[in-house]
């Protein structure tokens, strides 16, 4: 019989056999769903140990009902699906798993930018209509020496600066918790937000969402930035106004936008960002590659290996001081 219950609010993973060769032998059995309310989190999760989500909406109602939780692990970086407060509330650490895909983001937004920078999609569509030009989309612009600014300087963004400079660019950066010697470190100017918006050729978003980082690329912000200058996301969709991007798409305050993350995803079919020659958007899909999947479930799973072998969590995103768990019982 096990002695454990592991539910799995929602996936989109082939299987789970990763986690489960990780668990079982700890006693764990799973329950799965691909959840899309908090109630039905709620009445999947009620009784479970541990629980993996990766989309679902983990509300305070859902977190409320839980009776036996003793750790809620994210697949993924951002943790704004999960009432943190409520499961602070009930003394559960909530762990996201953020070194899972740092490349393969880091990949994705250099290619998002030479990808808007250089007008590749547009060129191939034209060459697609038979049209062959050897100077085409004009202008187009080189990047050398050109400022890259990021915003926010955890392991993904100093892994996109470390590639932008390779190609010559060189590299701002913002980051209000982050020391002068970490920029430093890797030849970053630190700045200001006015300043990185005024001064950066193609801005790089790699923010979490959270309510003050909620829309900090508004009407403001855009209006700030040289007409000159391209919108980068593979963070989180919320940190950029949606209907001001597309104004200042429309308006000329900025040359692009190459777009990973949106505040509503799917993108509707009608979005005036899909009309626009100015904008790439793809679907979320900066964190895959076939390794990073595998190292995603296997790193979640670690995680409450980690707690239930009594060891030390590595990625508590919430504050809590799990140890009050009573960690000696579950060895």
């Amino acid at each position: 019989m096990s002695r454990y219950i592991a539910a799995v609010t929602d996936s989109g993973f082939p299987d789970l056999e990763q986690e489960k060769n990780i668990l079982k032998p700890l006693g764990f059995s799973f329950v799965e769903g691909q959840c899309a309310s908090g109630a039905e989190v709620a009445e999947l999760c009620r009784d479970a140990d541990a629980v993996l989500t990766q989309w679902a909406p983990v509300t305070a109602e859902a977190i409320e009902a839980f009776t036996r939780c003793r750790v809620i692990v994210r697949y993924g970086i951002g943790v704004d699906n999960v009432d943190l407060e409520a499961a602070r509330r009930k003394n559960i650490p909530v762990v996201n798993v953020p070194d899972y895909a740092i490349q393969e983001v880091a990949d994705h937004t250099l290619a998002l930018m030479l990808g808007i920078v250089r007008k590749i999609p547009q060129v191939a569509a034209r060459v697609r209509q038979g049209r062959w030009e050897i100077s085409p989309c004009r202008p187009i612009v080189g990047l050398q020496d050109k400022a890259i600014g990021v915003a926010g300087f955890g392991n993904i963004a100093r892994a996109v600066v470390r590639r932008a400079q390779a190609f010559g660019m060189q590299a701002i950066g913002y980051d209000p918790y982050m020391e002068q010697a970490a920029f430093a470190a890797l030849g970053v100017e630190k700045v200001d937000w006015q300043a990185l918006l005024a001064r950066s050729d193609v801005l790089s978003v790699h923010l979490p969402l959270t309510e003050a980082t909620r829309h900090m690329l508004n009407a403001e912000a855009f209006r700030t930035m040289r007409a000159s200058s391209f919108l980068v996301n593979t963070s989180r969709g919320g940190t950029v106004d949606t209907a001001a991007l597309i104004e200042a798409l429309r308006n000329g305050e900025i040359a692009g936008a190459a777009l990973d993350v949106l505040e509503k995803e799917p993108i509707e079919s009608d979005s005036p960002l899909l009309r626009m020659e100015q904008c790439i958007v793809t679907s979320h899909c900066a964190w895959y590659s076939e390794s990073s999947l595998l190292r995603l479930q296997e790193y979640a799973a670690l995680e409450i290996k980690r707690l239930f072998s009594g060891q030390k969590l590595l990625h508590v995103v919430n504050g809590v001081d799990y140890e009050s768990y009573g960690i000696e019982e579950a060895r």
